[in-house]
């Protein structure tokens, strides 16, 4: 099939997918050590993710997982989407460019979770396909828990680096083990869900966070302390593994060589998790996030014989008196560039 071809067939795809809200069947479960596996791949040190006592302290019946957790459901319902409906486009060649979460309650220990997935928006010109993914996380009870958008950039076909960047991806990618024919449970499939993204959880669950920082301790203007996290190869490896996105750009220089980047990249959401744990410990409650936006601009670039530096920071931009909320924007620095083009987050004070 000519290039032309191949993205034309891509197009339609994507087009054709837009506004149709899809399900993934089965569920994802939720363990307690994947919630400490996570935390530790984030570098998240609040105790509410790694014992029992200190998250039911903070008022929760048992462990919570950090805010970005959900990307593992992220990159499960991309996989399927794009395998399933737009087999036509490589994820080993898209770039992830924005991410903003809703929480409507943490997840916990035990959940068993559900994704609808819905392409909300889709566009394409002078050779770039830009998706906005929506996904729609419900626990048993049909209730939301998380609600997150997904903006991605791509491309369909190609040749040249593009035909020996996917020979090469396909080498050293890891082995699919096939498995038999799925049963009940949490063997994932996608079928087209029953309605509108909107009316797909019609319910919320009553939350209330226990932060510890007081509304009347803060104050426009203030600063939230910088952290330094450092990040080594093996720690992008690990995250590859802890949260299933696997594309070899974040871990192999064959790859990075081919694609003409000066080192290999840590996900973007790696580093909106390290941001996050700034937040968190910050307000003292990681329940105490409502709302957490990130635009990616400039890649982490993590060397082979050293560990990447960045620095977080934050700012209290805003104060919503009656809603007992509090805006504060981020800033992520590495070797002086700012890794993040906006990056906004609204918790809750007590």
């Amino acid at each position: 099939m000519s290039v032309d071809t191949t993205t034309s067939a891509a197009t339609a795809e994507a087009t054709a997918l837009v506004g149709n809200p899809l399900r993934l069947n089965g569920y994802y479960e939720v363990g307690r050590e994947k919630i400490r596996e996570f935390a530790r791949a984030v570098q998240d040190a609040h105790p509410a993710h790694r014992f029992e006592a200190a998250a039911i302290a903070h008022g929760h019946d048992g462990l919570i997982a950090p805010v970005t957790f959900t990307a593992i459901l992220g990159a499960i319902a991309r996989r399927h989407i794009f395998e399933n409906f737009m087999p036509n486009y490589d994820l080993s060649q898209v770039l992830h460019t924005e991410q903003r979460i809703t929480s409507h309650r943490p997840v916990r220990a035990g959940d068993r979770l559900i994704s609808y997935v819905t392409l909300e928006a889709f566009r394409h010109g002078h050779g770039q396909h830009l998706f906005v993914l929506r996904i729609d996380i419900v626990d048993e009870k049909d209730e939301y828990v998380q609600t997150g958008w997904t903006t991605i950039v791509g491309r369909a076909g190609g040749e040249g680096a593009d035909d020996r960047l996917a020979r090469a991806v396909k080498t050293i990618a890891a082995t699919e083990v096939p498995t038999s024919t799925p049963s009940a449970g949490n063997a994932y499939n996608v079928a087209a869900a029953d309605g509108p993204a909107d009316t797909l959880a019609p319910s919320y669950a009553q939350y209330e966070p226990r932060p510890q920082r007081r509304l009347s301790e803060v104050a426009v203007g203030d600063c939230v302390p910088e952290h330094v996290n450092y990040v080594s190869r093996g720690d992008l490896v690990n995250y590859a593994g802890v949260s299933g996105d696997a594309n070899p750009i974040h871990w192999s220089d064959t790859i990075v060589d081919i694609v003409g980047l000066p080192n290999v990249v840590a996900h973007g959401m790696l580093t909106m998790g390290l941001a996050a744990g700034l937040v968190t410990e910050w307000v003292g409650d990681p329940g105490a996030v409502q709302e957490f936006g990130v635009r990616f601009v400039s890649p982490l670039y993590v060397p082979s014989d050293r560990s990447a530096e960045v620095r977080f920071s934050g700012k209290v931009r805003a104060i919503d008196t009656a809603a007992r909320t509090a805006t504060v924007a981020l800033t992520g620095l590495a070797d002086g560039r700012k890794i993040f083009g906006r990056a906004v987050a609204t918790v809750r004070l007590a």
